[in-house]
């Protein structure tokens, strides 16, 4: 069967993925999306919905403003509800040592005119209605927002969809497909498909799909447990991190939850081994807060690695969706946080938990553009925790650098050489 053509093909159905369809198709590009499980089905649906400037690595904040700026019109743009709403960011501080690490993130972060501020208890206290507890203090940033994480892939990809994109779901990228040196297309579950471009916004799964034509990109998961309540009284508008935990009051009431150490824990799997080395510095800088877990994952993994398993023949077909359970440790510590907060709001019912596998780099930053030795490959994955807030830039970005050869923005910082030449600076984030 002779394979088709397109111009771009974009591998992975996650809010990066849809948002690079939607705006390689504005800019007139023949696209083709391809997800082997369904739009938005990991990570992206199953993020905290925090779209967060304040306390990123100083690199990431001109590419945060400018996805704000393009989150504050992306209802109308996308003609949905994404049930956007921007009533500011808070990450409360745990004791003064987290203090004196915000000072130095508003230095760093100075030349970039941001309205964050240090505020004290008081403050505190009128953003969190009915808050108990005193606190060294808070960083408070007004232009953050929140959206619901479900509505936003589809949204983007319905609209790919009405401008020409070709979105197909339940099916796998087999492997990237090179030739002279160059990206050529894609091998898919359904067939090849050519494309002078392919783009890797893959996820949890993009090292493993780059690797199929050589490319080394560092990227271990970490797996992040949320919880859902009944609804409560209005509590505040604004995203929430703080040492007893983390929330953010939907639209509905609800609050979700995660406890105050982020509620993660890293799944040993064999690329655990493989990339021990370059995770080390990230490792040391989370400290206790990544938990190590040795359990079925590592055994699936150790399996897929034997000669004619499902996993070792087709890996990206073997597990069409990442869903690991949530951990109940996690989703506990929460609600005893939050009843630590908010006591008055008695007994709290837990009407739904998940999990999702956060894709980490060694620096905490994203790997976004192209590749210099392999003309025709562009990623936009190693998100770390980051791709809600970053997607809609991320796809711009990814859209400008297919269709135009560069970008307006600065993207020399998340090249993937700086794994192999050295110039990663370690994770510099402070929240």
């Amino acid at each position: 069967m002779e394979a088709r053509e397109v111009d771009v093909v974009v591998v992975g159905g996650g809010i990066v993925g849809a948002a690079s369809a939607y705006y390689l198709a504005k800019g007139g590009a023949k696209v083709a999306l391809f997800e082997k499980g369904t739009i938005a089905c990991e990570q992206s649906s199953r993020n905290w919905g925090f779209v967060r400037v304040q306390g990123r690595d100083p690199f990431e904040i001109p590419l945060a403003i400018e996805s704000v700026r393009l989150w504050q019109g992306l209802e109308a743009e996308l003609g949905a509800d994404l049930e956007w709403r921007q009533e500011g960011g808070l990450a409360v501080a745990a004791n003064e040592s987290s203090i004196a690490a915000y000072e130095r993130w508003l230095e760093a972060a100075r030349p970039f005119q941001l309205p964050t501020r240090i505020i004290g208890n008081r403050e505190i206290r009128s953003i969190l209605q009915g808050a108990q507890g005193t606190w060294p203090g808070a960083m408070y940033n007004p232009i953050d927002g929140q959206a619901e994480p479900a509505k936003v892939a589809p949204a983007f990809a319905e609209a790919a969809r009405r401008l020409g994109a070709e979105v197909v779901v339940g099916c796998a990228v087999d492997a990237i497909d090179r030739a002279g040196g160059r990206v050529v297309g894609v091998k898919t579950e359904q067939g090849e498909v050519r494309a002078r471009t392919v783009v890797c916004a893959a996820g949890a799964w993009a090292s493993r799909l780059l690797a199929t034509i050589g490319v080394a990109m560092p990227q271990l998961v970490v797996r992040g447990t949320v919880a859902r309540t009944a609804p409560v009284r209005a509590i505040s508008g604004a995203g929430v991190w703080a040492p007893e935990l983390a929330f953010r009051q939907r639209r509905d009431g609800t609050l979700n939850i995660v406890d105050g150490d982020g509620g993660v824990q890293h799944d040993v799997v064999p690329a655990s081994l493989r990339w021990a080395r370059e995770f080390a510095p990230l490792r040391r800088a989370l400290g206790g807060h990544a938990k190590l877990a040795i359990g079925a994952p590592l055994i699936r993994g150790l399996i897929d690695l034997i000669p004619g398993s499902a996993g070792s023949r087709h890996p990206f077909r073997a597990v069409r969706v990442n869903d690991p359970p949530a951990r109940t440790a996690h989703v506990a510590k929460a609600v005893g946080g939050l009843a630590k907060v908010f006591p008055d709001l008695g007994p709290v019912e837990v009407t739904r938990t998940w999990a999702g596998y956060i894709d980490l780099t060694p620096d905490f930053i994203p790997v976004l553009g192209p590749v210099a030795d392999v003309p025709g490959l562009v990623i936009a994955a190693g998100m770390s925790g980051h791709g809600f807030i970053l997607g809609p830039v991320a796809g711009r970005i990814v859209a400008d650098v297919a269709l135009k050869g560069h970008t307006m923005l600065e993207i020399a910082p998340f090249r993937l050489g700086r794994f192999a030449d050295g110039t990663s600076l370690g994770p510099r984030l402070v929240i």
